[in-house]
C-alpha cells in the first residue's frame, strides 16, 4: 500500500519522520509517497482533501473535520513553545491600523493573535521565513514569528512584543496546541490505527537515536546552525509527539471551545480525536 503524506521540511518534522520514511522500522507493507510544503500550504492542501495524511495546524483542523481525523502520535504541544509577535521600532498595539505580517490565516499562530488582540485586523499573510526581512525592511510594523525564527530575531536587532504561548498557558494552565497529524476519515479504521502506530514507533526511534536523522534533517535546513536544529526539536517534538494523551487532548479541546466561542472557528461536527 502507498499513501501521500506531507510534512514541512522544518527540524521537528523531519526528525519525526525520519525513521518512517526512510525504513529505519518496519512499515507494515506501507509506502509513501511525500509532500514538503511549509504549513499554511499544508492547510491548504488539507482543505482540499489532496494528502492521505498531513501535518496542519490545530486552527486548520477545525476547517478540515469533514475530511480527516487526528491522530495520536506526531503533534507539537509544548509549554513555552508558543509564537511570539515582534517589532523593530516599539509600537502601540491600541492602533488598529498597524500592519501585521502573520504565517497563514489558518496557522495557530493567528489564531492565538486574534484571542489576545482582536482589534489588530490588518494582517498579510506571507511565508514564515520572510517575516523578519519584511519588519526589518519596513514594510510592516509587526511580525507574528513561528519555527525557529524564535531563535534568531534578537541577532537582527528585532524586539519581542508578546509571547503568545505565554499569554495562551496564563490564560488556560494548558499546553499550546501547534499542529497536529491527521489521516483521510474515510480510511478503513485498521489503516488509521497502522498510521498511528507507525508514526509512534518512529518518534520513539528518534528519540532512541537522535542523530541518526541528522543527515535527513541538515538536508531540509541547510542554512540552519546545528544547535539552532535540535533546540528547534527539543522545544517542538517531546512526550505529547509520542502520544496526545488526556493532558494532550485536553489542550486541544480548549482551543477548540475557547474559538469557537469567540466565534473564530465553526462548531465542530465531527469527532476530534480517532
Amino acid at each position: 500500500m502507498k499513501l501521500t503524506l506531507g510534512f514541512s521540511p522544518c527540524p521537528n518534522d523531519t526528525f519525526i519522520f525520519d525513521a518512517l520514511i526512510h525504513h529505519k522500522i518496519d512499515t507494515e507493507g506501507v509506502e509513501f509517497e511525500v509532500f514538503f510544503d511549509d504549513v499554511e500550504t499544508l492547510n491548504q492542501k488539507a482543505f482540499r482533501g489532496e494528502l492521505d495524511i498531513t501535518k496542519l495546524s490545530y486552527h486548520a483542523y477545525a476547517y478540515a473535520l469533514k475530511k480527516y481525523v487526528l491522530l495520536d502520535a506526531g503533534s507539537a504541544l509544548g509549554f513555552g513553545v508558543g509564537p511570539l509577535l515582534i517589532c523593530k521600532n516599539p509600537q502601540n498595539l491600541a492602533n488598529p491600523n498597524l500592519k501585521i505580517g502573520i504565517p497563514g490565516k489558518y496557522t495557530t499562530a493567528n489564531f492565538l493573535l486574534s484571542l489576545a488582540y482582536p482589534q489588530l485586523q490588518n494582517k498579510v499573510e506571507m511565508l514564515f521565513s520572510d517575516i523578519e526581512e519584511k519588519l526589518l525592511n519596513g514594510e510592516i510594523d509587526l511580525g507574528l514569528i513561528i519555527h525557529e525564527n524564535r531563535f534568531t530575531y534578537q541577532d537582527k536587532g528585532l524586539q519581542k512584543v508578546k509571547d503568545l504561548g505565554e499569554f495562551w498557558e496564563e490564560n488556560t494552565q494548558c499546553a499550546i496546541p501547534l499542529g497536529g497529524i491527521v489521516i483521510k476519515r474515510d480510511m478503513p479504521t485498521e489503516i488509521q490505527q497502522k498510521i498511528n502506530r507507525l508514526i509512534r514507533k518512529s518518534v520513539e526511534f528518534a528519540f532512541a537515536n537522535p542523530k541518526s536523522a541528522l543527515p535527513f534533517i541538515r538536508t531540509h535546513a541547510q542554512a540552519m546552525d546545528e544547535q539552532v536544529m535540535y533546540k528547534h526539536i527539543d522545544l517542538y517534538v517531546n512526550k505529547y509527539s509520542v502520544d496526545l494523551g488526556l493532558e494532550g487532548k485536553n489542550a486541544i479541546q480548549t482551543l477548540f471551545t475557547q474559538a469557537e466561542e469567540k466565534g473564530i472557528i465553526p462548531k465542530p461536527q465531527q469527532a476530534l480525536f480517532l
